[in-house]
């Protein structure tokens, strides 16, 4: 069971919270919030009701500066509000917190991102226990209850001690009892100054707080005042009876404030220091590596896919196909096509499940200081050493099996270099996609529609020069021909399909040698460049998602 925070500990300055004039419309819900102006005090337990679709989840993020109002104004501490950080907490109803790695451990990550590493795990230690969560620490998120993965949540925004904590339904789903404690532990927050605000159509939540918010269900506020007022403002003898009451249209006036209620404690001397973009990355792709070593799934995709194409390719190709004494030019391209497609395959793959599955979770951590950039770099820093070793096993197998031809260092240090450049494309045309969809299920549907443009004009089937004017102008997007001519280039092809003695025709042979006949360094830079492009523009996609609903005013990230 939860037990309150000690008043006497852990004292913060909370925020004041001041609504004027509200009104708030959502696209294809008409106007939600009507005209609602009132203020929390700091250091209050404020509740937020009303019946479903009142708009109670609109307000509190109103009220947190995560939506800019239509009209009105909303103020912290008598100003607009400013970029969140480390003193604003926000726990929606969705879970916030990864789900792979113990409870401890992901606490740890949190609490790292946000504030001095060497004063985190004794404050992960005191919020467990806080929380009623010490016992489950070395759990793994993932097999923790539905309450004690909310408590989890909440857990992370206690970590530095934050002026403002808003939570969106943290009893729901709880049993009586559990609920009772999280409002306890609440209780403890608001009495050490943090203010808290939190919606809930739990009626038993209402008795506990300091004051309530009742909202009509056209979205005008019925009622405020403290809770044991509630009742006789509506001549209402149970909570239920406020509902219907307010359901039909009434409205009570507000309740005289209590006198000297609102909490103003001596304020922390030092605020915890934002942590700077080295560490953040260091940190993001410390925790990538554990979420990757954690997942089942990950773990067998990324050892089971080059074990799967090598095979394949063994079993698709004959040997000795760049033999000198009998070359195969229709092979030796085909070879080069497929070990093109797979680089292209392993990166695209890899990076399709990388950002959707945790896009809740980044959003959050952005409010708390987590930058865009570090996010995406640490995506590539853990991913790219795994996929470069998956390219070098591919290379090294397919010469074992006389695949390919016996050549020096140089060749297969171009072959190798291409691989990675052409995986790390492809990667981060999978981070494109995965941070652009708002789904697992989205991203896996995405996966042939980017594999089939990038087989039919990569000029392996179709030479570039024989195409349509329209597919020469597609084939310069797809990474794959750049990767194909590149391939084809450093292994030499240029000279096999310029052979007079080749079976091919010489159109055909005039036609690939074309685009044979440039240096791999030309592909190289291409395949760096559009690297380079899907990265920016999956930041630029993640900055954008990360912002939506938030003000103007607070767009200055």
């Amino acid at each position: 069971m939860s037990t309150p925070i000690p008043p006497d500990t852990a004292q913060v300055t909370g925020l004041r919270l001041e609504l004027r004039g509200v009104s708030q419309e959502v696209r294809g819900a008409g106007r939600v919030l009507d005209d609602v102006s009132f203020e929390v005090g700091a250091g209050r337990l404020v509740v937020i009701a009303g019946s479903s679709g009142a708009g109670k989840t609109v307000l509190l993020q109103t009220l947190a500066g995560l939506q800019h109002p239509t009209a009105g104004d909303v103020l912290h501490d008598g100003a607009q509000p400013g970029p969140p950080g480390p003193e604003f907490g926000f726990v929606p109803q969705e879970d916030v917190i990864h789900r792979e790695l113990p409870l401890r451990r992901t606490l740890e990550y949190a609490g790292r991102l946000r504030m001095p590493g060497e004063t985190v795990p004794a404050r992960v230690t005191e919020v467990l226990d806080v929380l009623g969560l010490a016992r489950r620490a070395d759990t793994p998120v993932r097999a923790l209850s539905g309450g004690e993965r909310k408590r989890a949540c909440i857990a992370a925004e206690l970590l530095t001690r934050p002026r403002v904590l808003f939570l969106d339904e943290p009893t729901s789903g709880l049993d009586p009892v559990t609920g009772a404690a999280l409002l306890a532990t609440l209780r403890g927050l608001a009495e050490s100054g943090t203010t808290v605000v939190l919606t809930t159509h739990v009626l038993a939540d209402l008795p506990r707080c300091d004051e309530v918010v009742f909202l009509s269900p056209g979205g005008a506020v019925a009622f405020m005042g403290a809770p044991d007022a509630l009742l006789g403002a509506f001549g209402a003898e149970t909570a239920e009876d406020v509902y219907a009451a307010v359901a039909e249209g009434k409205r009570a006036e507000r309740a005289s404030p209590v006198p000297g209620a609102e909490r103003v404690p001596v304020p922390v001397a030092h605020r915890p220091p934002r942590v700077g973009v080295v560490r953040q990355w260091a940190l993001l792709t410390r925790r990538t590596a554990a979420l990757l070593v954690h997942n089942r799934l990950s773990v067998a995709v990324f050892a089971g896919s080059p074990v799967m194409i090598v095979a394949m390719f063994a079993v698709l190709f004959r040997a000795g196909a760049f033999d000198p004494a009998a070359p195969d030019p229709g092979s030796t391209a085909m070879i080069m096509f497929w070990i093109a497609f797979g680089a292209f395959f392993f990166g695209l793959t890899y990076g399709l499940l990388q950002i959707c599955t945790e896009l809740a979770v980044l959003r959050r951590e952005w409010l708390a200081g987590v930058r865009i950039g570090p996010y995406v770099a640490s995506k590539l820093t853990t991913v790219l050493p795994v996929l470069a070793a998956a390219d070098a096993l591919l290379l090294a197998v397919l010469r074992a099996l006389d695949r390919l031809p016996a050549a020096g260092w140089g060749t297969y240090g171009s072959l190798f270099l291409t691989s990675v450049l052409a995986s790390a494309a492809a990667l981060a045309l999978g981070l494109l996609t995965s941070a652009a969809v708002t789904d697992p299920g989205q991203a896996t549907l995405m996966l042939p529609l980017l594999c089939f443009p990038q087989v039919l004009f990569s000029g392996a089937f179709v030479p570039v020069p024989r195409m349509a004017p329209a597919g020469q102008a597609i084939s310069w997007a797809m990474t794959n021909r750049w990767a194909f001519e590149a391939l084809s280039s450093a292994i030499g092809l240029e000279t096999l399909w310029r052979d007079g003695s080749s079976p091919a025709g010489p159109p055909l042979l005039r036609s690939y040698g074309d685009s044979f006949g440039h240096p791999a360094a030309r592909g190289w830079l291409i395949l760096a460049g559009f690297a380079v492009l899907f990265l920016a523009a999956t930041w630029a996609v993640l900055v954008r998602k990360c912002r939506q609903g938030v003000g103007a005013a607070r767009a200055g990230r």
